[in-house]
């Protein structure tokens, strides 16, 4: 465990002595606090924490970490997960014809940017299946109708959990997920809007950001809830547009805000800093 990390996330009712007996616990048993952040949600009284030590040298075993702190955790009556540095998430990739996502994922987790093993790759085209091989990730098409869409869906929730998936991204996958796929993957699934929400909704938005003469454009990573593209935001960024600018170029400017959000918001969930309540987060930096 020399180098290995341990990482709390907490939410609970906001009292005095929460951040008090969590550092005397850490203490207590020879762990070095690394990084502590912490956010009190005054509307609904809520405390969240995040706090990350080092292993090298706590006295309590890796395994049994969880049953120690489980009577602070009842004491507080606190939501709470705890992860670890060496765990790797295992993450699978949806795309149809936009590959700029895509690419950008593989390339930064090849990079070493992004601390996941893509498992697969999963698409209603064959177009990607070039770049799959290249990076050499598994690829299945699975063709989408109406008449089709929960059987080819339940292959797909088939597939992924034979591959024990934690995470879904959406790298602009051009189908909407049934209710049932987005419940069996609640608050791990990922997906990029293309546009600074709640902005232009339907087809051709950057179109109609052109003829409107918006001033600036932007991108909003987001996790998927049954409510179509009102999940909660976990990253959002803009970029200014200019009268000069044609069409293709807020194409081309929003297809590389997609991917830098997209990329951003897919590595804060992996180093495990943000918090989901309600239809808001909480995102430590």
């Amino acid at each position: 465990m020399k180098n290995e990390k341990a990482i709390l996330l907490i939410s609970c009712l906001d009292k005095g002595g929460i951040v008090a007996e969590i550092s005397h616990f850490i203490s207590t048993y020879n762990g070095n606090i690394i990084h502590s952040d912490q956010h009190n949600d005054d509307a609904s009284n809520t405390f969240f924490m995040r706090i990350e030590w080092n292993l090298s040298g706590f006295t309590i075993p890796k395994d049994k970490i969880s049953q120690a702190f489980e009577a602070i955790a009842i004491k507080f009556d606190m939501k709470w997960e705890l992860k670890f540095s060496s765990e790797r998430t295992k993450m699978a990739i949806f795309v149809s014809k936009y590959d700029h996502c895509l690419y950008e994922l593989l390339l930064r987790n090849r990079a070493g940017e992004l601390d996941a093993d893509i498992v697969q790759i999963i698409s209603n085209h064959e177009d990607a299946r070039p770049i799959a091989d290249y990076f050499g990730v598994p690829y299945e098409v699975f063709k989408i109708t109406k008449d089709t869409k929960l059987d080819q869906e339940q292959k797909e929730i088939e597939l992924l959990e034979s591959r024990e998936t934690d995470l879904v991204v959406l790298a602009r996958y051009m189908q909407v997920l049934s209710p049932e796929f987005e419940a069996r993957f609640r608050n791990r699934i990922i997906n990029i809007h293309h546009s600074f929400l709640p902005a232009f909704i339907g087809a051709k938005p950057y179109h109609q950001a052109y003829t409107r003469g918006v001033k600036i454009i932007g991108a909003t990573c987001h996790y998927v809830t049954q409510e179509l593209d009102q999940g909660p935001i976990i990253e959002q960024d803009v970029t200014r547009i200019s009268h000069r600018d044609t069409v293709e170029d807020l194409v081309a400017k929003g297809k590389n805000l997609e991917k830098l959000v997209l990329t951003q918001g897919v590595k804060l969930h992996l180093e495990h800093k943000v918090h989901v309540y309600g239809n808001k987060t909480v995102v430590f930096d």
